[in-house]
């Protein structure tokens, strides 16, 4: 055979094995992985999905560093689709001042974050401001909450002593685990799926019920939507104790 007819030959015969592993993986069920965007009220996210899965991940702070790497290495080994805020500050900007994007989701939330940092609003631009927000946020949350009762699991880091003493009179239950430090916890919403994580090593509460403020969370909007939400929080840089804590609830709520 002839050098051309060889290398001719060659090619063939690694285009059909590069076909064949394709479909061959496509039949497994390899996860695909897609990259899109979004924005809500100007903020945008980027959106990784890997598979077909209806839970739901979202890094919301951009100065919780530890999280971001914890789901940037998730998202690649379990289905779901991760939101990721493209900003590298806790507040990001809106109009004329910045806000803190866990604040705006819900009106009476959104009032408190425009005024944070800008209390001389026109009242008719203020009006505006929050109307916008409320159209945006109904088309955001489309996108983001998870359908068939899958899981909608944010992930924060903390650095200024927040603790889960913080959280024990908005909720309705809690598990305090000896050895464990109070500022690694997990917050969920559903009773069912508390009874399940409460048996695992981790501190954790339960707030099914709606505060008498609401200060504009995503916890609280899932709640009032019957969405099943999880927060795993833990301390700015204890990265494998964030991973162990993920893995475990995927583990318990399968």
């Amino acid at each position: 055979m002839s050098k051309p007819a060889k290398l001719s030959l060659l090619n063939k015969t690694a285009k059909l094995l590069v076909i064949l592993t394709v479909l061959f993986a496509t039949d497994r069920g390899t996860p695909t992985v897609t990259s899109t965007s979004i924005s809500f009220a100007g903020i945008p996210f980027d959106v990784i999905e890997n598979g077909v899965s209806d839970n739901r991940y979202i890094w919301l702070h951009g100065d919780e560093q530890t999280a971001k790497m914890i789901l940037e290495d998730h998202i690649k080994s379990f289905s779901g689709k991760a939101f990721f805020i493209k900003c590298d500050e806790r507040e990001v900007p809106f109009e004329s001042t910045k806000i803190d994007p866990n604040r705006i989701f819900s009106r009476e939330g959104s009032r408190a974050a425009l005024r944070k940092f800008k209390s001389g609003w026109n009242a008719r631009v203020f009006k505006t401001a929050l109307d916008n927000l409320d159209y945006e946020r109904d088309y955001f949350l489309v996108e983001l909450f998870p359908e068939n009762r899958g899981l909608l699991i944010a992930l924060h880091n903390n650095f200024r002593g927040y603790n889960i003493k913080e959280e024990l009179s908005k909720s309705r239950l809690s598990s305090i685990k000896r050895g464990q430090n109070p500022r690694d916890f997990i917050i969920c919403t559903q009773e069912s799926d508390y009874r399940k994580l409460e048996m695992g090593p981790y501190n954790l509460v339960l707030q099914d019920q709606l505060p008498t403020k609401d200060d504009g969370s995503l916890s609280w909007a899932a709640l009032r939507d019957d969405i099943r939400y999880i927060n795993i929080e833990t301390r700015l840089g204890w990265l494998s104790k964030q991973r162990r804590m993920l893995k475990f609830v995927e583990g318990m709520l399968k």
